[in-house]
C-alpha cells in the first residue's frame, strides 16, 4: 500500500473532525450537533450527491458497460449477505446474523459521500452512473437478509411479509431522496442547474466535515457497550469489509477499466449500512439486537473504511491494472 495515500487520508480535515467527535465523548464534553441539524445535513449530502450524479449522468452515453456495472452492483449487494449470514450464524442467533448480513450487503451513503470527497482530493472524477448504482445497491441486501431470517427462523410461526419488505426497502427515505435527486439532476436544464451549483458543490466539504463530527460523537457513545459483546463482532467488522473491498476492487475490472468506478465498487462492497438497515430491522425484525449491528457498522467499519480502507482499495486497483 502507498503510505503517502494513507498519510493524506489520515490528515483529511473531514476525517479529523470525525476523530474529534470520538475524543469529545471520551472527554465527556457536552459537544453535540442538534438532531434536526444532523438530519438536515444528512439529507443535504444525499441531495447534493444525487443531483451532481444526475448532472454527470446526463452527459454520459448509456453503454453496455453501464448496464453491466448496474447488474454487477446489484449482484454485490445480493451476494455479500448470502455468505456472511452463514459465517455469522456460527456465533450468533438467526435474527442478529440476518440483520448484520443485511447491513454489510447494503451500502453506507455517508461512506460513499466520503469516498467521493477522497476521489476529488486526488483529482479523480466520479462518473454519474455510480450514484445510481449506489442507490440500487441499498435494497437487495435488505431483502435477502430478511428472507434468510424468515427461512432459517424455525421459532417464528408468522413469517415476514415479503411484499412489505420490498415496499419498505424501495420507499426508504435515503433511497428515495438520492434516486429522486439523481433523476431531477438528469432532467434539469444545465443553465438552470448552475444557479444551485454553489449550494451543491461549494458547501459540500464543509457540511461533510460537520456531519463526520456528528458521526464521531455517535460512534464514541456506542463503542463501550459494543466491546462488551466479545471479540467476534469486532473482528468481523474489521476483516470482512476489507476482504470485500479488496475482492471487488479486483473483480470490478471485468465490468469496467475506470479507476474511479472500480474504487466506488470497492468502497460500496466494503461499507455497511447504519441508516436504512437499522430502520428496516427495527420494524420487521425487533428481535435483532441493534446494540450489535449498529455499532459494528458505524463505530468500527465506517472509521476503518475512511482511514485505512480507501488507500488499500485504491492501491489494489492500481496494482491490478
Amino acid at each position: 500500500m502507498n503510505t503517502n495515500l494513507l498519510i493524506e487520508n489520515l490528515t483529511n480535515p473531514a476525517l479529523l473532525f470525525f476523530v474529534l467527535g470520538i475524543i469529545a465523548v471520551y472527554l465527556k464534553s457536552d459537544l453535540e450537533i442538534p438532531e434536526n441539524s444532523s438530519k438536515f445535513i444528512s439529507l443535504y449530502l444525499l441531495f447534493a450527491i444525487g443531483f451532481k450524479g444526475g448532472q454527470e449522468l446526463s452527459h454520459e452515453e448509456f453503454t453496455s458497460e453501464i448496464i453491466w456495472s448496474m447488474l454487477f452492483g446489484i449482484g454485490i449487494s445480493a451476494f455479500i449477505p448470502c455468505y456472511t449470514f452463514f459465517i455469522l450464524k456460527r456465533k450468533l442467533n438467526v435474527f442478529d446474523a440476518g440483520a448484520i448480513a443485511a447491513a454489510y450487503g447494503s451500502v453506507s451513503a455517508v461512506t460513499f459521500v466520503t469516498a467521493v470527497s477522497y476521489l476529488e482530493a486526488h483529482q479523480l472524477e466520479l462518473h454519474g452512473h455510480m450514484v445510481a448504482i449506489m442507490a440500487l445497491m441499498e435494497s437487495p441486501a435488505i431483502i435477502i437478509g430478511l428472507l434468510l431470517i424468515s427461512n432459517y427462523d424455525n421459532s417464528e410461526k408468522k413469517k415476514i411479509n415479503q411484499k412489505s419488505i420490498l415496499k419498505h426497502s424501495l420507499t426508504n427515505g435515503s433511497v428515495l431522496l438520492i434516486l429522486g435527486s439523481l433523476i431531477i439532476g438528469f432532467f434539469a436544464d444545465a443553465k438552470q442547474a448552475e444557479g444551485i451549483k454553489p449550494f451543491t458543490n461549494d458547501l459540500f466539504k464543509g457540511f461533510l466535515a460537520i456531519f463526520l463530527l456528528d458521526m464521531g460523537i455517535s460512534s464514541g457513545k456506542k463503542l463501550k457497550s459494543f466491546f462488551n459483546c466479545g471479540w467476534f463482532p469486532f473482528v468481523f467488522a474489521i476483516v470482512i469489509p476489507i476482504l470485500n473491498g479488496c475482492l471487488f476492487a479486483v473483480l470490478s475490472s471485468f465490468v469496467t477499466d475506470e479507476i474511479t468506478n472500480r474504487f466506488i465498487f470497492a468502497i460500496l462492497a466494503a461499507s455497511a449500512s447504519y441508516i436504512a438497515v437499522p430502520a428496516t430491522m427495527k420494524i420487521t425484525v425487533p428481535k435483532a439486537n441493534p446494540g450489535l449491528y449498529l455499532p459494528m457498522a458505524l463505530a468500527v467499519t465506517f472509521p476503518v473504511n475512511i482511514t485505512i480502507g480507501m488507500p488499500i482499495y485504491l492501491s489494489v486497483i492500481y496494482n491490478t491494472m
